[in-house]
């Protein structure tokens, strides 16, 4: 590494399959900008690795005996690790994406992703950006496009009416620009109305927003029936 080139990331790796999680340490070491300082095979050896391999990013498979990646996560959060953690898994079901950002992921990654856009979504997590696999971000969008609107829970009642309006703009995937217009306010206003909406409901990115109001809107269709 020469003077110019940044730190490697380091990286710890949670998967129940051997050859999955060695091979991928390979090919995410062999691009350079990822040093894997640990890899566990269930949560237990990973809360054990996280004290001992001080790791910029975990990436987590999501389902693994005994207890699952989610449960890691919250074991993870509720021990007070802030780091980001990316889920990379097989799993495209909507239900196992909200699960897991609403559980403090910062990322929800598939497996037949290459190796680069790996490396991509980890290098974008140590910035403080939220990475969702492209397939799973239009599934999100195409199931919010449709249905009602979102039931106003406890959490919700917290917002006022404008940062109601605001939170179905963004399950729509609008952008905060595109939201200024629709509501004939400026961006910068948009963007204050941003923050108070997640830090009203304890969430950390947009994409996390968009999934409760899909839980939310899970539960209002669910006692219509």
């Amino acid at each position: 590494m020469t003077d110019s080139e940044p730190p490697q990331i380091r990286v710890l790796l949670v998967d129940d399959h051997t050859l999955f999680r060695k091979g991928l340490a390979e090919l995410l070491e062999r691009r350079g900008a990822v040093r894997v300082v640990g890899i566990a095979g269930n949560g237990d050896e990973a809360m054990q690795l996280l004290k001992t391999s001080a790791p910029d990013v975990v990436i987590t498979d999501l389902k693994m005996p005994p207890h699952g990646g989610i449960a890691l996560l919250r074991q993870m959060r509720a021990g007070g690790w802030r780091g980001p953690v990316l889920v990379l898994t097989v799993s495209d079901d909507q239900e196992d994406l909200a699960g897991a950002m609403g559980a403090g992921a910062q990322g929800y990654l598939l497996k037949d992703m290459e190796p680069d856009d790996v490396v991509d979504a980890v290098q974008r997590a140590v910035r403080g950006e939220t990475v969702v696999a492209p397939a799973m971000t239009l599934k999100l969008v195409h199931l919010l496009q449709d249905g009602p609107q979102p039931a106003k829970s406890d959490a919700l009642q917290n917002l006022t009416a404008r940062e109601r309006e605001i939170l179905d703009y963004l399950a729509q995937g609008m952008s905060n620009k595109a939201i200024g217009r629709a509501l004939d306010i400026s961006h910068d206003t948009v963007k204050l109305h941003v923050r108070h909406i997640l830090a009203k409901l304890n969430l950390t990115s947009r994409v996390e927003a968009a999934v409760f109001a899909v839980e939310q809107k899970a539960v209002a269709q669910s006692r219509t029936r």
